[in-house]
Protein backbone atom coordinates (compact mmCIF):
# COMPACT_ATOMS: atom_id res chain seq x y z
CA UNK A 1 0.00 0.00 0.00
CA UNK A 2 1.68 3.36 -1.25
CA UNK A 3 1.84 6.53 0.80
CA UNK A 4 -0.94 8.51 1.23
CA UNK A 5 -0.66 12.28 -0.32
CA UNK A 6 -0.87 15.25 1.90
CA UNK A 7 -1.94 18.46 -0.11
CA UNK A 8 -0.08 20.63 2.50
CA UNK A 9 -1.53 23.62 5.68
CA UNK A 10 -4.34 25.65 4.90
CA UNK A 11 -3.32 29.39 5.02
CA UNK A 12 -6.18 29.47 7.64
CA UNK A 13 -6.45 26.63 10.44
CA UNK A 14 -6.62 26.93 14.01
CA UNK A 15 -3.40 26.14 15.26
CA UNK A 16 -3.40 23.81 18.67
CA UNK A 17 -0.66 25.10 21.40
CA UNK A 18 2.09 22.21 22.68
CA UNK A 19 3.79 23.07 25.68
CA UNK A 20 7.91 23.73 24.78
CA UNK A 21 8.59 20.77 27.16
CA UNK A 22 7.01 18.47 25.05
CA UNK A 23 9.98 19.20 22.36
CA UNK A 24 12.40 18.85 25.09
CA UNK A 25 11.88 16.59 27.66
CA UNK A 26 8.90 14.06 25.95
CA UNK A 27 9.99 14.06 22.65
CA UNK A 28 13.49 12.26 22.79
CA UNK A 29 12.04 9.62 25.12
CA UNK A 30 8.89 8.45 23.19
CA UNK A 31 9.42 4.84 22.14
CA UNK A 32 6.45 3.74 20.31
CA UNK A 33 4.19 5.59 17.52
CA UNK A 34 1.26 4.76 19.77
CA UNK A 35 2.58 6.39 22.88
CA UNK A 36 3.14 9.89 20.40
CA UNK A 37 -0.19 9.99 18.64
CA UNK A 38 -1.83 9.56 21.64
CA UNK A 39 0.10 12.10 23.31
CA UNK A 40 -0.51 14.80 19.76
CA UNK A 41 -4.04 13.79 19.59
CA UNK A 42 -4.76 14.72 23.43
CA UNK A 43 -3.12 17.82 23.22
CA UNK A 44 -5.19 18.85 19.84
CA UNK A 45 -8.58 17.56 21.84
CA UNK A 46 -8.04 19.54 24.80
CA UNK A 47 -7.30 22.33 22.97
CA UNK A 48 -11.04 22.91 21.73
CA UNK A 49 -12.64 21.79 25.19
CA UNK A 50 -13.55 24.89 27.49
CA UNK A 51 -13.70 25.20 31.02
CA UNK A 52 -11.33 25.59 33.74
CA UNK A 53 -10.68 22.10 33.91
CA UNK A 54 -10.61 20.29 30.97
CA UNK A 55 -10.43 16.30 30.67
CA UNK A 56 -11.15 13.68 27.77
CA UNK A 57 -13.49 10.56 28.57
CA UNK A 58 -11.34 7.19 27.32
CA UNK A 59 -14.90 6.95 25.02
CA UNK A 60 -14.45 10.07 23.52
CA UNK A 61 -11.08 8.84 22.43
CA UNK A 62 -12.35 5.41 20.80
CA UNK A 63 -15.36 6.60 19.00
CA UNK A 64 -13.39 9.01 16.38
CA UNK A 65 -13.00 6.87 13.87
CA UNK A 66 -10.32 8.75 11.71
CA UNK A 67 -7.98 9.04 14.92
CA UNK A 68 -8.69 5.17 15.41
CA UNK A 69 -7.94 3.78 12.09
CA UNK A 70 -4.02 5.74 12.21
CA UNK A 71 -3.54 3.78 15.21
CA UNK A 72 -3.74 0.28 13.43
CA UNK A 73 -4.27 -1.24 10.07
CA UNK A 74 -6.83 -3.97 11.13
CA UNK A 75 -10.41 -2.77 13.69
CA UNK A 76 -9.85 -5.59 16.35
CA UNK A 77 -6.19 -4.05 17.38
CA UNK A 78 -7.14 -0.52 17.72
CA UNK A 79 -8.86 -0.50 21.10
CA UNK A 80 -5.50 -2.16 22.36
CA UNK A 81 -3.42 0.40 20.77
CA UNK A 82 -5.10 3.08 22.18
CA UNK A 83 -4.62 2.04 25.82
CA UNK A 84 -1.41 0.75 25.69
CA UNK A 85 -0.61 4.83 24.15
CA UNK A 86 -2.94 6.22 27.15
CA UNK A 87 -0.97 3.51 29.70
CA UNK A 88 2.29 4.70 28.29
CA UNK A 89 1.29 8.56 28.48
CA UNK A 90 0.25 8.10 32.06
CA UNK A 91 3.64 6.01 32.80
CA UNK A 92 5.62 8.85 31.59
CA UNK A 93 3.91 11.52 33.34
CA UNK A 94 2.56 13.32 30.26
CA UNK A 95 -1.74 12.36 30.94
CA UNK A 96 -3.26 12.22 34.52
CA UNK A 97 -5.44 8.84 34.80
CA UNK A 98 -8.23 8.69 37.13
CA UNK A 99 -11.97 6.79 37.27
CA UNK A 100 -15.20 8.86 37.31
CA UNK A 101 -18.65 7.58 37.05
CA UNK A 102 -20.87 8.38 34.23
CA UNK A 103 -24.26 6.49 33.71
CA UNK A 104 -23.80 4.29 36.86
CA UNK A 105 -20.65 2.98 35.39
CA UNK A 106 -17.19 3.89 35.75
CA UNK A 107 -14.98 5.21 33.26
CA UNK A 108 -11.65 6.35 32.62
CA UNK A 109 -10.66 10.00 32.17
CA UNK A 110 -7.49 11.93 31.33
CA UNK A 111 -6.11 15.07 32.25
CA UNK A 112 -2.88 16.73 31.47
CA UNK A 113 -0.32 16.62 34.17
CA UNK A 114 -0.75 20.36 35.15
CA UNK A 115 -1.19 21.78 38.23
CA UNK A 116 -4.79 22.12 37.68
CA UNK A 117 -5.18 18.57 36.66
CA UNK A 118 -3.53 17.24 39.53
CA UNK A 119 -5.48 19.36 42.01
CA UNK A 120 -8.80 17.71 39.79
CA UNK A 121 -7.53 14.24 39.88
CA UNK A 122 -7.16 14.53 43.52
CA UNK A 123 -10.53 16.41 44.71
CA UNK A 124 -12.34 13.36 42.23
CA UNK A 125 -10.54 10.40 44.23
CA UNK A 126 -11.75 12.29 47.39
CA UNK A 127 -15.00 12.46 45.93
CA UNK A 128 -15.15 16.33 46.33
CA UNK A 129 -15.73 16.93 42.56
CA UNK A 130 -17.47 14.53 39.75
CA UNK A 131 -16.79 15.25 35.68
CA UNK A 132 -19.78 16.07 33.90
CA UNK A 133 -19.55 14.13 30.88
CA UNK A 134 -22.38 16.83 29.07
CA UNK A 135 -23.90 16.74 25.53
CA UNK A 136 -21.68 14.58 22.82
CA UNK A 137 -19.74 16.58 20.76
CA UNK A 138 -19.13 16.45 17.51
CA UNK A 139 -15.20 16.70 17.70
CA UNK A 140 -13.03 14.33 15.52
CA UNK A 141 -10.11 14.25 13.65
CA UNK A 142 -12.68 15.18 10.52
CA UNK A 143 -13.37 18.33 11.47
CA UNK A 144 -10.23 19.39 10.67
CA UNK A 145 -9.23 17.13 7.75
CA UNK A 146 -10.35 18.38 5.29
CA UNK A 147 -11.83 22.08 6.16
CA UNK A 148 -15.45 21.98 4.91
CA UNK A 149 -16.98 21.70 8.79
CA UNK A 150 -14.61 24.91 9.79
CA UNK A 151 -15.27 27.28 6.57
CA UNK A 152 -19.07 26.22 7.47
CA UNK A 153 -18.40 27.69 11.31
CA UNK A 154 -16.57 30.61 10.15
CA UNK A 155 -18.38 31.99 7.52
CA UNK A 156 -21.91 30.72 7.63
CA UNK A 157 -23.43 29.63 11.33
CA UNK A 158 -22.69 26.82 14.12
CA UNK A 159 -22.34 23.55 13.42
CA UNK A 160 -25.69 21.20 14.42
CA UNK A 161 -25.57 17.55 13.97
CA UNK A 162 -28.25 17.96 11.17
CA UNK A 163 -26.08 20.32 8.99
CA UNK A 164 -22.72 18.32 9.44
CA UNK A 165 -24.90 15.24 7.85
CA UNK A 166 -25.76 17.50 5.02
CA UNK A 167 -22.04 18.67 4.88
CA UNK A 168 -21.00 15.42 4.93
CA UNK A 169 -23.49 14.47 1.49
CA UNK A 170 -22.01 17.47 -0.22
CA UNK A 171 -18.46 16.08 0.23
CA UNK A 172 -19.57 13.00 -1.09
CA UNK A 173 -20.98 14.84 -4.08
CA UNK A 174 -19.00 18.10 -5.39
CA UNK A 175 -15.63 18.37 -4.92
CA UNK A 176 -13.89 20.30 -1.86
CA UNK A 177 -13.10 23.05 -4.27
CA UNK A 178 -16.74 23.54 -5.39
CA UNK A 179 -17.79 23.47 -1.91
CA UNK A 180 -15.22 26.53 -0.98
CA UNK A 181 -16.46 28.08 -3.62
CA UNK A 182 -20.10 28.22 -2.90
CA UNK A 183 -19.51 29.17 0.53
CA UNK A 184 -17.18 32.16 -0.61
CA UNK A 185 -19.81 32.86 -3.04
CA UNK A 186 -22.49 32.89 -0.06
CA UNK A 187 -20.59 35.05 1.88
CA UNK A 188 -19.58 37.93 -0.70
CA UNK A 189 -23.06 37.99 -1.44
CA UNK A 190 -24.34 37.77 2.17
CA UNK A 191 -26.75 35.08 1.89
CA UNK A 192 -25.00 33.05 4.74
CA UNK A 193 -27.71 30.08 4.30
CA UNK A 194 -26.96 26.20 3.73
CA UNK A 195 -29.53 26.14 1.43
CA UNK A 196 -28.18 28.80 -0.55
CA UNK A 197 -24.62 27.16 -0.83
CA UNK A 198 -26.87 23.93 -1.84
CA UNK A 199 -28.48 25.96 -4.89
CA UNK A 200 -25.18 27.31 -6.02
CA UNK A 201 -23.93 23.53 -6.00
CA UNK A 202 -27.08 22.27 -7.90
CA UNK A 203 -26.87 24.72 -10.46
CA UNK A 204 -23.18 23.91 -11.11
CA UNK A 205 -23.65 20.23 -11.10
CA UNK A 206 -26.04 20.88 -13.81
CA UNK A 207 -24.97 23.84 -15.89
CA UNK A 208 -20.95 23.20 -15.18
CA UNK A 209 -19.02 25.61 -12.71
CA UNK A 210 -18.80 28.84 -12.53
CA UNK A 211 -15.48 30.64 -11.36
CA UNK A 212 -16.47 32.34 -8.57
CA UNK A 213 -14.75 35.46 -9.53
CA UNK A 214 -17.80 36.18 -12.25
CA UNK A 215 -20.57 36.65 -9.67
CA UNK A 216 -22.80 39.37 -10.47
CA UNK A 217 -23.02 42.12 -7.58
CA UNK A 218 -26.56 40.58 -5.91
CA UNK A 219 -25.50 36.74 -6.56
CA UNK A 220 -28.87 36.21 -8.99
CA UNK A 221 -26.96 34.12 -11.84
CA UNK A 222 -26.19 31.55 -9.50
CA UNK A 223 -29.40 30.85 -8.07
CA UNK A 224 -31.84 32.00 -10.33
CA UNK A 225 -34.38 29.25 -12.51
CA UNK A 226 -34.74 26.37 -11.33
CA UNK A 227 -33.69 26.52 -7.81
CA UNK A 228 -35.00 29.76 -6.95
CA UNK A 229 -37.33 28.33 -4.58
CA UNK A 230 -35.19 26.48 -2.56
CA UNK A 231 -32.87 29.67 -0.98
CA UNK A 232 -33.80 30.76 2.39
CA UNK A 233 -33.76 34.77 2.07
Amino acid sequence: MGMKGFSGFEQKGRLVKIPGLFFSELLPQIDTLAELKVTLYCFWRLSHKEGQIVYLWESELANDRAFMEGLAAHKGDRLAALRDGLERAVARGTLLHVKATHRGQQESIYLANTPRGRAAVKNIEEGKWQPDRGPETLLNLGIERPTIFTLYEQNIGPLTPMIAEHLRDFEETYSAQWIEDAIEIAVTNNKRTLSYVEAILKRWKVEGHVDKNQTQPDGWSYVSGKYKDEIEF
